[in-house]
């Protein structure tokens, strides 16, 4: 389940925010901090734990960062030094994939950006070390905008570096549309520099990055996107099965909006599977709505076999998208797509309402078969 920032979700009584920030994470935080000469761990510990009941997940690291404020020097090249020398040791940089690091890690970039806007080199160092402990995607992004020409200049040699969370924050961190994080007003366009250097990485935490990044520009320049990823796999760069996991999730949103340029891309030709749709006259709520596909063509193919149900509402008709299938036809070898869809009548988003119903079948993108049945109501205990 997606959980916000303010630390819900995963099921009743649940709280990210406290599974990530609790006595036991900010007393590690407070032993960090014990390195710094007079910073007293105890009174620190004490005051941040304190204060955390009644804040969500990124308002409790604005108030770690408000309680340690003014236990470090209010000069920023010199906080940034205290900062540093607080540090954990860096994230293992070995490994080809890995989460971003402990979120009591973040309070780096909410000090950086609180205090750094006059001193942006600095504090783009102070970036690049705590980056190697925790994601600073959403604290590069006030510089991005504040400092443009530096900011982009710095990402440009971190294209480079020799750890891959720094070079995951170049695609990360200028992502257009960033989970929870603020938006930026650097144009889309601007950072497939950076992702032309990066669809190469070894690593599939950078290529993943990569991955969403040209998801999000799909939404917005999908013919750029589309002429990128051709020019990668006409350089060859990267593992050409490394390459296809990253295009095929590039594209998934446009593949999901039936966009014909992104599957031709993929190899989803249309109109060259003939389809047979095979369906009950009626279906009952609280059962199984079973129904078959089948699949010929007259040459090895690949198809992706989704399907719509049209539900009949009191307020007019309204239909919903799910998957079936992504697989491959062989030439006259006609392939059965069996499914049982779960007519949930107890469903809290989406009530069911007996009537007649429909299902569309899309293969490739292009709606290819259509069926109607009698949805009945609930049967009686």
């Amino acid at each position: 389940m997606a959980r916000g920032p303010d630390g819900t979700g995963g099921g009743a009584g649940f709280s990210l925010a406290d599974q990530l920030f609790n006595a036991e994470s900010l007393r590690d935080l407070a032993d960090e901090f014990a390195v710094l000469p007079g910073f007293d761990r105890d009174a620190f510990h004490a005051e941040v734990v304190a204060g955390l009941e009644g804040r969500g997940l990124l308002e409790r690291l604005e108030w770690i960062a408000d309680c340690l404020e003014p236990r470090l020097p209010s000069e920023f090249p010199a906080m940034a030094e205290a900062l540093e020398a607080a540090m954990p040791p860096p994230l293992d940089a070995s490994r080809t994939d890995d989460d971003f690091g402990r979120f009591i890690h973040a309070v780096p970039g909410v000090l950086a950006v609180r205090h750094g806007m006059d001193h942006p080199e600095r504090a783009l160092d102070l970036l690049h070390a705590a980056t190697r402990r925790f994601s600073m995607e959403f604290y590069i992004r006030p510089f991005i905008d504040a400092h443009r020409e530096v900011t982009l200049a710095r990402l440009g040699r971190w294209t480079e570096d020799d750890n891959y969370h720094v070079r995951r924050l170049v695609s990360e961190g200028t992502r257009p549309r960033l989970p929870w994080a603020r938006n930026i007003s650097l144009p889309p366009e601007v950072p497939l520099r950076f992702l032309d250097m990066l669809h190469a990485d070894p690593t599939r935490y950078v290529t993943r990055s990569v991955a969403n990044h040209m998801n999000d520009l799909s939404k917005v320049m999908p013919d750029r996107v589309l002429a990128h990823l051709g020019a990668w796999h006409a350089e060859g760069r990267q593992e050409k099965r490394e390459l296809d996991w990253m295009t095929r999730h590039a594209l998934r949103t446009a593949v999901k909006r039936g966009e014909r340029g992104a599957l031709d891309f993929l190899g989803y030709r249309a109109g060259a599977v003939s389809v047979r749709l095979e369906m009950p006259e009626a279906a009952r709520i609280g059962e199984d709505l079973r129904f078959a596909v089948v699949l010929d063509a007259a040459e090895d193919l690949p198809v992706m076999v989704d399907y719509r149900l049209r539900f009949a509402r009191p307020g007019g008709d309204a239909e919903k998208v799910f998957k079936l299938r992504a697989t491959r036809v062989k030439a006259g070898e006609p392939m059965r797509l069996d499914k049982a869809h779960r007519l949930k009548g107890d469903a809290t988003t989406f009530r069911l309402h007996p009537g007649p119903h429909g299902v569309t079948v899309q293969i490739n993108g292009e709606d290819a078969a259509k069926g109607v049945f009698e949805l009945l109501p609930a049967a009686r205990p």
